[in-house]
């Protein structure tokens, strides 16, 4: 009953977060971008049982990066199951993540991006998606105002990650997650007995994003528990007075 409960709490979040936002209607087709971590099996799961209520169709694409080697290769297998679980087409792109980051002298992390957004774009098109969603969720949207506080930014920038945005003319970018805290989304996982994969690469206190995550929104958390809250909190209140497309 407990189990249930806490479900019911979750989806009437993402429910009243997604209403908020005009994210879905009847009759989308969404493509979601998911990687087999925890955040975008909670999303694939969350979607492919709202559009049975809702009339909307759910394919998966899954981005192959070129990276990591057979722990990459068991990631595309994790998304294919997870695909035929839930009733979903599933999609793998490859991309070479290496040789673009050395071409345009960018880190892997940025390069990996600017690929596994155009390739969430072709990809839309080619299916005739008319949205495209991702797994970010909450612990991304403060780490994400974190990251521009510390390297310095506009205003502006402080809108951080917006629940809905313009990917192309006919294609919009929806984060259906955002209501929800990394700790509810394993939450979720755990309650509705959904596997998904650890990337490594996650772990690495070299990467900016990662010290945030591991060692300072923690820090934070000791002094102030509802931190993650207060930074969306901020970045919402940011786009309230800056909207972006």
């Amino acid at each position: 009953m407990r189990r249930r409960q806490f479900l019911a709490r979750l989806w009437a979040k993402l429910v009243a977060f997604e209403r908020a936002h005009r994210l879905l209607a009847p009759g989308d087709r969404i493509l979601a971008a998911v990687s087999g971590g925890p955040d975008s099996v909670c999303l694939a799961h969350y979607l492919a049982c709202l559009g049975r209520r809702r009339r909307f169709a759910l394919l998966l694409l899954h981005v192959h990066h070129g990276l990591r080697g057979a722990e990459a290769d068991r990631d595309a297998a994790c998304v294919e199951r997870l695909g035929k679980t839930l009733g979903a087409p599933v999609e793998v792109v490859r991309v070479r993540t290496a040789r673009r980051a050395r071409a345009r002298g960018k880190g892997l992390e940025d390069a990996a991006r600017e690929l596994r957004y155009k390739a969430l774009e072709a990809a839309a098109r080619r299916l005739k998606c008319n949205k495209v969603a991702t797994g970010h969720q909450m612990d991304d949207q403060a780490e994400t105002v974190l990251l521009h506080l510390l390297r310095g930014t506009r205003l502006k920038a402080l809108a951080a990650i917006p629940p809905r945005r313009r990917l192309a003319p006919a294609i919009a970018l929806i984060r259906p997650l955002l209501a929800l805290k990394r700790s509810e989304v394993l939450a979720y996982l755990k309650v509705c007995g959904l596997r998904s994969r650890l990337d490594r690469s996650n772990l690495s206190l070299r990467f900016t994003r990662n010290w945030l995550r591991r060692r300072i929104l923690p820090a934070l958390e000791e002094r102030q528990p509802r931190i993650r809250e207060h930074l969306a909190g901020i970045a919402a209140q940011v786009r309230e007075v800056s909207p972006q497309s």
